[in-house]
């Protein structure tokens, strides 16, 4: 694509620049040695073009700034989107890349869609495109302690996996704009709109896809005192939720989102046959073992990456994501994105099914909710 080759300027446009997309402006400022410059934004909201128009400013970057994407697209100005509009709009905004005369790549915030079946259609119309790179925002990924953790799986220290337990334990939901993430339809469930993210890691943790979906959440402590619109937010604030994969090993996921009293937001434990290994986030720590060696031969190691000049909201991932995407775009067809259109699509079919299991009280399985076997 013109553009994104080695060395040149890469032209960046965001949809949506709430909270989100101001990160990820900031994470592409830091990546501007790269040849990465934002140059246009679009957002029907007035109050957020003008905070990433003076953030922009800061940066000395002077941007374009429009009310729908449509018109962003059609300016001809960018080379790459970064989707990080509310995941309802993901799959309109989507397809409208894809489909655009001028091919563009795209980077899109988690979850891909919110629906299975929306995810499924953005999945088929960009295998039409193979001249367009569409990365999913599954960052987590690229946490230092997660990353290191994901290397020592690979390098087979731990065995053949066969449990990955994986706590999330936070602050509530943020506020916002037009608290559009406080209600399912919106969001896809808590289970989509946060989880993917912990159901995309237990995947490649486990090595194989998913097969089946038991959990068990409710509305307990969040957002029960408040109402808008005259509507009640109907988002879950806690759950527990189990995923057997197709080859025997399974996991575990404990999210409470009313526990800010944690030391750690995120604890990742993955056990095989011969060992174990534990990441911690935002402590940074990283533990591994053997069974042969016992307690005794636990090493603890501090995870770090110093190739980041940004560590931001996500402790460094967000701006791993785009150095990673930088890459690929600019290997022009020879390297595929880090978490392609099909991750991201499991990841939500996951949420999906958890989602259904907590209204239906029984296991789920991935069948049912994306009507054909995974691949």
């Amino acid at each position: 694509m013109e553009g994104a080759g080695s060395g040149s300027t890469v032209k960046y446009g965001i949809v949506g620049v709430g909270m989100m997309g101001r990160e990820h402006l900031i994470n592409l400022h830091h990546l501007r040695t790269e040849g990465a410059v934002v140059v246009a934004i679009a957002d029907p909201h007035v109050p957020s073009q003008q905070l990433a128009i003076d953030l922009a400013g800061s940066f000395g970057w002077h941007l374009k700034v429009f009310s729908g994407h449509r018109e962003l697209l059609d300016s001809g100005e960018c080379d790459v989107v970064v989707v990080s509009s509310p995941n309802m709009t993901h799959y309109e905004i989507l397809m409208d890349i894809i489909r655009h005369p001028k091919p563009h790549h795209a980077l899109v915030e988690k979850p891909l869609c919110t629906t299975v079946d929306h995810c499924r259609e953005v999945v088929m119309a960009a295998r039409k495109r193979p001249e367009m790179l569409v990365q999913v925002g599954l960052e987590y990924r690229y946490m230092p302690p997660v990353a290191k953790l994901i290397e020592i799986v690979k390098g087979g220290s731990l065995g053949n996996i066969r449990m990955v337990a994986i706590r999330e334990h936070r602050f509530p939901f943020l506020v916002k704009v037009n608290n559009w993430n406080r209600f399912n339809v919106n969001t896809g469930g808590t289970l989509v709109e946060k989880c993917c993210h912990f159901f995309d890691l237990m995947r490649l943790f486990a090595g194989a896809n998913p097969v089946r979906v038991m959990a068990s959440g409710a509305i307990d402590v969040n957002h029960k005192d408040e109402v808008y619109d005259g509507k009640v937010p109907d988002i879950i604030d806690n759950a527990y939720v189990i995923v057997e994969f197709e080859n025997g090993s399974r996991g575990m996921l404990d999210l409470c989102m009313f526990a800010e009293g944690s030391k750690n937001e995120q604890e990742i434990a993955v056990v095989g046959d011969i060992g174990k290994g534990e990441a911690f986030v935002p402590e940074s720590v990283v533990q591994f073992g053997s069974r042969a060696a016992g307690r005794e031969g636990v090493q603890t190691i501090k995870a770090e990456d110093n190739r980041i000049k940004y560590h931001g909201l996500h402790h460094g991932s967000s701006y791993l994501e785009h150095l990673n995407f930088l890459h690929a775009m600019r290997a022009e067809g020879e390297q595929a994105p880090a978490v392609d259109l099909q991750d991201g699509l499991i990841s939500v079919a996951m949420g999906v099914a958890a989602q259904l299991s907590i209204e239906l009280g029984r296991f789920v399985t991935i069948e049912e909710v994306t009507c054909e076997h995974i691949v």
